[in-house]
């Protein structure tokens, strides 16, 4: 998964490569500094796991921001607003890259042997309303809940 977050002031692009990348302005240990002093040293984490990205704030002093909610952690979409203190970026999420034109794709082989069937050999039976679809063609449900409704 490539993961970038892009400067609502500058355009600029910023990679999230790591598992775990550390923002603040704390050069020497932050991985994305941030050179103003709204953003604290040690700002906020950005996880990155299984295609998604989570952001947990480290007590900073004015705060992380997820399309202008002030979160102490919640989840990252793609297209989300994601401010700390007055830095805004934009969430980008999305496929890696292709490989260069020099690297051999890889070959991906079925290990499962094909079966001819005969289309008299079945019958389809119409599907239920209950049946759950093959395919979900709909946004994430996913939604960042503010800090006074979180049961810790």
């Amino acid at each position: 998964m490539q993961a970038k977050l892009i400067s609502l002031d500058n355009g600029r692009a910023i990679p999230i490569t790591n598992d775990i990348t550390i923002v603040g302005r704390k050069r020497g240990v932050c991985d994305i500094c941030l050179d103003s002093n709204s953003v604290s040293k040690l700002h906020c984490l950005i996880v990155k796991t299984d295609g998604l990205l989570f952001v947990r704030d480290l007590g900073s002093t004015n705060g992380t921001k997820v399309n202008g909610q002030k979160i102490t952690r919640g989840a990252l979409l793609p297209g989300d607003e994601l401010a700390f203190a007055s830095a805004r970026f934009k969430v980008f999420l999305g496929p890696d890259e292709p490989p260069a034109e020099h690297e051999q794709p890889t070959e991906v082989m079925s290990a499962v042997p094909s079966v001819d069937v005969a289309a008299d050999q079945f019958t389809a039976e119409p599907a239920s309303e209950d049946a759950v679809p093959a395919e979900i063609d709909s946004a994430s449900d996913v939604r960042l809940l503010p800090d006074d409704e979180l049961d810790d």
